[in-house]
């Protein structure tokens, strides 16, 4: 690695070259299984022929044109964002934790709109929303926080999953205007309310008494990954803003913040904006996302494939003492075991394999959407005995 790049990762020891499917090559032609799929990511695989088309065709066009102009391929791909999820209106950024921003920046807006003078906002315990100061403060994760005071004030800590909690803010706290949350908490653990349906349902109910809007981070189980294009759908809930990226350009860089009802209102002229967000290449490879994810059937096949995984791995590790729970919405997928884990990234890795562990003791799958079932039976066959060779 370069001497010349800042310290900020511990990145694993290799470098790719080439992808093709679920597969990646290094720079020593070793062939590895990506079932991390750039954190979520490359929904599509790598060098999927209709994006690497889309892409390249537009890049022939037109790259970048500034938001003082209209731009077709952006305003294409809000009306396919809002087709898809029932929303109203949407900005377009370049990135997860930029979508998070313009979502607390519409939140507190509508707060003092309301004539809340410090308006809050309900986060949870183990969140993650970003990296940047606003989204830093928002995350549950004080080891990210750590070093970064002061944080950015008005926001409200409750335990993810526990509508006594949020309640009992609502009764003694005036000035909440949002709550902030992502349905499945993928940084935090693949971490599932224990009912999806009740657990929204009843955070819509209290937003709707108090006023409040309703803002769900989908930016990393958004676009397909749960077997839904966004994983409220597997309820009645409808949020007031919702927030994209990852997988929403299979790897190019984009954001999206989705707003609905009153809130598609908030952002006026001025209020907001951004250089590089919704220009012609991302926007075009966002439509070919989202062209492909419906066109090839792989919302079905996201669900299938990993309730799949899950019992196929429920079956290779049942009796091994040491694994606590195997869990999955769609292809997030997580194991989770009963001590720390990290060395697996790197065993995983010398077998040919691509995973990740998240807080410290839970293996994170997030595997492509195209991956086949063959391939899936091999992720299980690679990893199991690494499992139980670290549990022994």
């Amino acid at each position: 690695m370069s001497e010349h790049l800042m310290n900020t990762y511990a990145r694993q020891p290799v470098t790719f070259t080439r992808g093709e499917g679920v597969w990646l090559w290094d720079t020593e032609g070793k062939r590895y299984l990506d079932a991390l799929a750039g954190i979520a990511v490359n929904g599509l695989g790598h060098a999927h022929p209709r994006l690497v088309s889309a892409i390249s065709e537009q890049a022939g066009r037109l790259i970048h044109v500034s938001n003082v102009y209209g731009i077709d391929e952006q305003a294409r791909l809000a009306e396919r964002l809002c087709e898809v999820s029932g929303m109203d209106k949407v900005f377009v950024c370049n990135s997860g934790c930029e979508a998070n921003e313009a979502a607390i920046k519409l939140a507190r807006l509508y707060g003092h709109g309301k004539g809340v003078e410090s308006p809050e906002i309900i986060v949870m315990e183990r969140a993650f929303h970003g990296r940047t100061l606003a989204t830093l403060s928002a995350t549950g994760n004080r080891k990210a926080q750590a070093g970064f005071e002061p944080l950015v004030s008005g926001f409200i800590r409750v335990p993810f999953d526990d509508l006594d909690a949020v309640r009992q803010v609502a009764r003694h706290n005036k000035n909440v205007v949002a709550i902030l949350l992502e349905p499945i908490q993928g940084e935090g653990g693949i971490n599932l309310p224990r009912d999806s349906a009740a657990y929204l349902t009843g955070l819509r109910e209290i937003c709707d008494a108090n006023g409040w809007l309703l803002m769900l981070d989908e930016v990393q189980s958004g676009m397909a990954r749960t077997g839904t294009w966004f994983a409220f759908q597997h309820t009645d809930v409808k949020p007031d803003v919702m927030t994209l990226a990852k997988g929403l350009g299979s790897g190019v860089p984009i954001g999206a913040c989705l707003a609905h009802g009153p809130a598609a209102e908030i952002f006026t002229y001025g209020k907001h904006g951004s250089t590089f967000g919704g220009n012609p290449l991302a926007c075009s490879a966002a439509l070919a996302t989202l062209d492909i994810i419906e066109s090839e059937g792989l919302l079905a096949h996201a669900e299938k494939l990993g309730n799949d995984i899950r019992e196929a791995f429920t079956v290779s590790l049942q009796g091994v003492a040491g694994v606590t729970v195997i869990r999955n919405a769609g292809l997030m997928i997580g194991i989770e075991l009963d001590r720390p884990c990290a060395e697996l990234v790197g065993q995983a890795l010398e077998a040919g394999l691509l995973i990740n562990v998240t807080a410290e003791k839970v293996i994170r799958l997030l595997p492509p959407l195209i991956m086949s079932e063959q391939e899936a039976q091999q992720v299980v066959d690679i990893l199991t005995p690494l499992i139980k060779k670290l549990l022994a």
